[in-house]
């Protein structure tokens, strides 16, 4: 029997999810949690910017980037926001129910790519969570990079996640911090403003540094506008896009952005491969 050319794209398995339990989750900030899940039965591997699809049993899936250590072991983190009904009940699971997960999907972050040369990590929002991975590989192999930078914006400073690791990165003499909201009580000592002030003051080699980008698109064109000003050239730079994603295997379309299909041909980026088509209105 032929195999249609949708279905070679999808691997073995895409379509049936496979048992996962809840072995904790961690409350990031109001409406996100991350879930600790272990395997029941086959194991689900992502690779640093892929996602899975995380199915609550009786109300539906969502596409989640992985928010983990891909350590091998088949447990998986997701970091997931609470805006929706599947995404509700999911937040709302407890340590032992079972979720369904199907996957590995997407493109990776470009980390081979990048190694000799400094690395410029900036995070709009929940946008940390997908490069968690990136950066705690970066970290596990700190002598192939040169400068490590991780640039963190958030609304406030409720709404920023991992804080306690964050605080461990902090403390790291190899790896460069900044981190800012956009709004702040009195007691906050840090900075205020957009994460786009701090990326002049990343400390990098334009010539050889790789950068990826994960938060808000708007967040995301003004950060490559600061990057590039800093002579970065739009080729080193990778950005992380989710628009409407639904099947995760390019069947069904809603992701599509112009003639990429976002779940098929991301959802990492190369810069100057999507600039055009994030900045034509209505696509």
């Amino acid at each position: 029997m032929a195999t249609s050319p949708a279905a070679e794209l999808a691997p073995r398995g895409a379509m049936a999810p496979v048992p996962y339990r809840v072995s904790s989750r961690t409350r990031e900030t109001a409406d996100t949690w991350t879930l600790h899940l272990r395997p029941l039965g086959p194991t689900i591997e992502p690779v640093a910017g892929q996602f899975d699809m995380v199915y609550a049993f009786g109300v539906g899936e969502v596409p989640i980037s992985t928010s983990g250590d891909p350590s091998g072991d088949g447990c998986l983190e997701h970091t997931i926001r609470a805006v929706g009904a599947v995404t509700r009940a999911l937040c709302a699971v407890n340590e032992g129910d079972v979720v369904g997960v199907r996957g590995p999907f997407g493109t990776t972050w470009p980390l081979d790519e990048a190694r000799g040369g400094d690395l410029v990590v900036v995070a709009g929002g929940i946008g940390l969570a997908p490069l968690r991975p990136a950066l705690t590989h970066a970290l596990a192999h700190r002598d192939d990079f040169g400068v490590v930078n991780l640039l963190v914006g958030a609304r406030t400073p409720a709404d920023l996640l991992f804080t306690e690791e964050l605080e461990r990165w902090r403390l790291r003499p190899d790896l460069d911090v900044g981190v800012t909201v956009d709004a702040a009580p009195g007691h906050w000592h840090g900075d205020v403003g957009l994460v786009t002030r701090l990326v002049p003051k990343a400390r990098l080699d334009a010539a050889v540094a790789t950068a990826l980008v994960c938060g808000p698109e708007l967040m995301m064109r003004f950060t490559v506008e600061a990057l590039v000003a800093g002579g970065l050239e739009k080729d080193r730079i990778y950005v992380s896009l989710e628009r409407s994603m639904s099947c995760g295997v390019g069947h069904c379309g809603h992701c599509q952005l112009g003639p990429l299909l976002i779940c098929r041909d991301g959802p990492v980026f190369r810069y100057d491969r999507v600039e055009h088509l994030l900045g034509a209105r209505e696509l």
